[in-house]
């Protein structure tokens, strides 16, 4: 299994991948936010291959803190293929995930997961993540 940079290429799988997290998209436009992605030396996209294709990915989006030193490292997505899920993929998407966080000097990793995605809350108490219990969000019109 390789982890590699996610290019536009990947945003065929990509879409599908959402599409399976009930986050409906178009090839087209996962490619525009792939660019988008790449052009910002805070985000980075990983994408896991196994046998030449593409069978999950993770985002990240690296933040500095105006209170403490450093930054800290935001998991926008982490997605395996329904058919690699228990493999160990994802675990070794994240591990990548936190060894570039800590080269960065990121105290800390957050990730937002619904209350509907147990098997995930299951993933990250296993890999150690501790709930943190309050997140407020507040839906926007984009102008």
């Amino acid at each position: 299994m390789l982890i590699r940079e996610g290019d536009v290429n990947d945003a065929q799988i990509l879409a599908g991948l959402l599409g399976d997290l009930d986050y409906p998209n178009t090839p087209e436009a996962i490619a525009e936010r792939v660019v988008s992605m790449a052009a910002n030396p805070d985000s980075r996209l990983l994408v896991a291959e196994s046998e030449g294709r593409a069978v999950g990915f993770i985002s990240l989006h690296f933040i500095p803190q105006i209170a403490l030193a450093g930054e800290f490292c935001r998991i926008s997505y982490l997605c395996v293929s329904s058919e690699s899920r228990g493999s160990g993929i994802g675990q070794k998407l994240l591990d990548e995930a936190e060894r570039l966080a800590a080269d960065r000097g990121c105290d800390r990793m957050e990730v937002h997961s619904h209350t509907r995605r147990v098997r995930a809350h299951v993933f990250y108490a296993r890999a150690e993540y501790e709930e943190s219990p309050k997140y407020l969000m507040k839906k926007l019109t984009p102008r």
